[in-house]
């Protein structure tokens, strides 16, 4: 934020100057001659020429590919004619065939679409101009979040739009049984793969190699969600690194000289599919994706979608990043051709570059006034929402407090400078009219009208109406996903001042730590910097006078206490249902279960808690909230997958969930949890 912003208390994305709508010269012009205009990009200097037809041959022709077939013939009794024969087809089934001309047709297509659906489409110029030089010195890796199928070829279209060479893109294979659009994705850079590979090692071999290939000649720069999957929730995702280690393995082999890493933070007003979303969340399935079902989900072009933002993040050198991390002897000692498995090291490097690529996409990303309205939104009781409203004057004056907080913590904040403060929330709360609405003077909670209930056939029961409550609640707990990266380590710290009752640095640093692994699948935290973490957490609420900071102890200023406050109450619902798990798990009859029957389980108890008043969040009830709950005790050791189990099965730990649910009570110390022999951490 410039100093400008932080001393007025005026928000906007830092220089707002250096974002440029790409929509607004395109309103007044044809879209017929941007798809045809004469697309010039600079290439990469570094490498031999290739086409999308030599990629293919390159791979098949590999020694490595030709090593790993031999190895499976041999392993397998099959001929080598029938691996390679195998080893073709899923290069068919997975390769790009880029071509100019399809991506002036989708050009065509998107720019249509765009200014139907949004108001503007705001891109970094600084950051588009860093990208064009550094496609021109190494090979180049896009790294955009992914919060909507609208990120899918957003990217490829500024590129063409600034004569920056459009990217391959790493896609799902349900995208390629797409009638037409398949085919058209294939043509405009997609390249599929498929979303359950498991133990097959020609697949894992054809990929890596292909991959590596694109890298290693500098096809094109390539594109993929280090996340791994759309977010549901509009959070941060913990990232995924097997493709990751596969774009850098040409640098740790020493077959390029740098690779250059571009994260790419896309941010959204209002997102597409924000009621499929909360209705996934809640066990509905995700519709498959099919031609059918796009032309169906047309009638969201009816809709304003607001303002789309696209902040092309510093191409980050690999060479510099991995500095003292890579021992490269190891690779030199082995040919380059040969199958190598990762060291830990290199493991731990991919882990931590993943993790880093994640949280600067997070502090790129630009929070709207919606975000910090929907934190404050679900602070107050679900019934007042539902039922009395909440006074607009309240959330309007709270909304600005909390602007400034958002300041101090260092946010790049989408809010319109010259528009008055008023007209800003008031266009917020419009735009999304499918949450809430403004009415007398209060701010109510939209909830779903269900054609039973329209045509009265039936009275809506208990159950149901928590579901009806429950998706306008998960909607809005997205949007104010998007602002939890700026407060999450303060809330960190808010959270173990209140819950352990002291004031000792060391005791708060200990139980911080804890939260943060508990949590480590909820919030990206980058590998190891738990001390940098504690020391950000400290300085953010020292710097808005919430605390006051000692060598031994941390104590806090009765100005602090409305800080500290809705710090705490931001991270209760995360709080709550994980307790709600705690609880499922540590009844009689649970020792062994399967995840397909536990979410549903677990859904009930927290239907039932809500309904008797000894539940008041609803994100309980979240598929995603509850799968991380699984995956944080797997970690702490409270549970343990079956091996020999084909359905997921888990084996529960009852003592280690108990201490872990105490120590979120303050009931026990966290170092205790670390000296039980059953309850390890």
């Amino acid at each position: 934020m410039t100093s400008t912003y932080r001393d007025s208390g005026r928000a906007g994305p830092e220089n707002e100057e250096e974002f440029v709508d790409i929509l607004k010269e395109k309103r007044c012009s044809s879209d017929l001659c941007h798809a045809l205009r004469t697309f010039s990009p600079s290439p990469y200097k570094g490498g031999p020429t290739c086409t999308a037809a030599d990629l293919p041959r390159a791979v098949l022709e590999s020694q490595y590919l030709r090593y790993v077939v031999e190895e499976i013939a041999t392993e397998t009794g099959a001929s080598l004619e029938e691996v390679r024969e195998e080893a073709c087809g899923i290069l068919d089934e997975m390769s790009q065939s880029l071509q100019m001309g399809f991506i002036r047709l989708l050009a065509y297509i998107l720019t249509k679409v765009l200014k139907r659906l949004f108001t503007g489409v705001h891109v970094n110029i600084e950051g588009l101009n860093a990208l064009q030089q550094a496609v021109q010195e190494c090979p180049v890796i896009l790294l955009p979040n992914h919060r909507s199928y609208v990120d899918f070829l957003v990217i490829s279209y500024i590129l063409f739009t600034y004569d920056i060479p459009v990217p391959v893109i790493a896609s799902g294979l349900p995208l390629a049984g797409m009638k037409m659009f398949g085919e058209m994705f294939r043509r405009s850079g997609a390249f599929y793969i498929r979303r359950a590979i498991g133990s097959d090692k020609l697949y894992w071999a054809v990929l890596s190699e292909y991959v590596r290939t694109i890298v290693k000649t500098g096809f094109a720069p390539l594109e993929f969600y280090v996340e791994g999957l759309r977010s549901r929730t509009l959070k941060s995702l913990v990232p995924k690194l097997g493709m990751m280690h596969m774009v850098l393995e040409p640098y740790f082999k020493g077959e390029v000289y740098d690779i250059k890493l571009v994260p790419i933070s896309i941010s959204y007003d209002r997102v597409l599919e924000e009621s499929l979303l909360a209705h996934e969340l809640l066990g509905v399935p995700k519709p498959k994706e099919s031609t059918a079902g796009l032309l169906k989900a047309s009638k969201v072009l009816q809709n304003n979608y607001g303002n789309m933002h696209v902040n092309f993040g510093c191409p980050m050198s690999v060479r510099e990043l991995c500095r003292g991390k890579i021992n490269h002897c190891q690779y030199n000692l082995t040919p380059r051709d040969l199958p190598q498995k990762p060291s830990a090291e290199a493991q731990a490097c991919v882990s931590s570059l993943a993790h880093l690529m994640v949280r600067i996409q997070e502090e790129g990303s630009l929070v709207g006034p919606w975000s910090l309205m929907a934190c404050l939104l679900l602070q107050a009781p679900t019934t007042v929402l539902t039922e009395e409203g909440l006074p607009w004057h309240q959330l309007t004056e709270k909304t600005l407090w909390l602007r400034k907080l958002a300041l101090d913590f260092g946010a790049r904040l989408n809010w319109p400078g010259q528009v008055p403060d008023p007209d800003v929330m008031s266009s917020a709360v419009a735009l999304h009219h499918s949450i809430v609405r403004r009415e007398a003077g209060r701010v109510y909670l939209v909830q779903e009208e269900e054609e039973e209930e329209l045509e009265r056939k039936r009275p809506i029961n208990p159950e149901e109406d928590v579901i009806k409550t429950a998706v306008a609640v998960l909607m809005m707990a997205a949007y104010r996903n998007q602002s939890l990266h700026i407060f999450v380590r303060p809330a960190l710290l808010a959270t173990a001042i209140h819950v352990a009752k002291t004031a000792q640095r060391d005791e708060l640093f200990a139980f911080f730590c804890f939260l943060r692994d508990v949590f480590s699948n909820e919030f990206i935290f980058v590998p190891g910097k738990s001390s940098q973490d504690f020391e950000e957490a400290c300085v953010l609420l020292t710097k808005c006078g919430a605390i006051h900071i000692s060598e031994q102890e941390v104590t806090v200023s009765v100005a602090g206490m409305e800080v500290l406050s809705f710090l705490q109450a931001l991270l209760q619902p995360f709080l709550d249902s994980y307790q709600v798990m705690f609880r499922y798990l540590c009844e009689d009859g649970v020792h062994v279960f399967a995840e397909k029957q536990l979410l549903p389980a677990v859904r009930n108890l927290a239907t039932k808690l809500i309904l008797s008043g000894e539940l008041h969040t609803y994100e309980a009830l979240s598929s995603d909230m509850q799968k991380n709950v699984v995956s944080a005790l797997r970690r702490l050791e409270a549970l343990t997958k079956l091996k020999a189990s084909e359905q997921n099965e888990y084996r529960v730990n009852k003592a280690a969930v108990r201490r872990i649910n105490d120590m979120f009570c303050g009931k026990i110390p966290p170092q205790m949890l670390q000296t039980t022999p059953d309850a390890k951490l």
